[in-house]
């Protein structure tokens, strides 16, 4: 007989081996491990991907950058500068380098002040978290408008993010930077139906241009004239 095969030499199935396999034990054993893997697999749907330390890691950061883009649009400075630890850093081009928060945030305040209108999206993020830092990479598209010099800029590029985890237990950028992959300028004037008709900075157009409207914090932003 060949032990090894559980088979007799005119190759039929031992009896023994079968009664063996098909035993109260063996089956409870069977049972028991399929109720395991399956209650353990139900365990890991119910609990989800919110129970992933890196999970809450990767969430938290890319709601920094969110935080990062709409302070940067509506020009809400001191939140901006919260999103980025006193010694960060910012590399737009070679020409465009700061070594610290505070040199980084007067450069945003001066060149985008109310008299430019921005427009940051930000998505495709690559997210790689080590510990208590973690770097990422962005797709941004973005829109400046500047009524004043009669400009339109849009233009996309690529952000490379460091960011840590500081002694409060929350994120912030530790530097950041894209480069362009492209970017286009086009004249107002070449635009004669354009209308700029509300702005949250009290910009809007008029019959003679873009003028400056008075306007109350947290009021209804103004309009243009409906056309006659």
């Amino acid at each position: 007989m060949d032990q090894g095969s559980g088979g007799t030499e005119s190759g039929e199935r031992d009896p023994r081996y079968a009664q063996a396999a098909t035993s109260p034990d063996a089956i409870g054993l069977t049972q028991s491990q399929a109720t395991q893997e399956e209650q353990a697999e139900a365990d890991r749907r119910e609990a989800g991907p919110h129970t992933d330390p890196t999970w809450a890691d990767l969430s938290a950061i890319s709601r920094l950058k969110f935080r990062y883009l709409r302070t940067l649009d509506t020009k809400s400075w001191e939140e901006f500068a919260d999103t980025m630890i006193p010694e960060a850093t910012a590399t737009y081009s070679e020409y465009l380098q700061f070594e610290s928060r505070d040199a980084f945030l007067a450069f945003m305040r001066n060149t985008l002040g109310p008299h430019v209108i921005t427009e940051h999206r930000c998505d495709h993020p690559e997210i790689d978290v080590d510990g208590d830092t973690a770097s990422g990479t962005w797709y941004l598209a973005d829109t400046v408008l500047i009524p004043g010099h009669n400009m339109l800029l849009r233009g996309a590029a690529f952000y490379t993010d460091r960011y840590v985890r500081c002694a409060d237990g929350r994120w912030r950028i530790a530097h950041t930077g894209y480069e362009r992959t492209y970017e286009v300028v086009l004249s107002l004037s070449d635009l004669p139906s354009l209308r700029l008709t509300s702005s949250r900075w009290g910009l809007i157009a008029r019959e003679d241009g873009i003028a400056s409207v008075e306007r109350e914090p947290g009021s209804e932003p103004p309009r243009a004239p409906e056309p006659r």
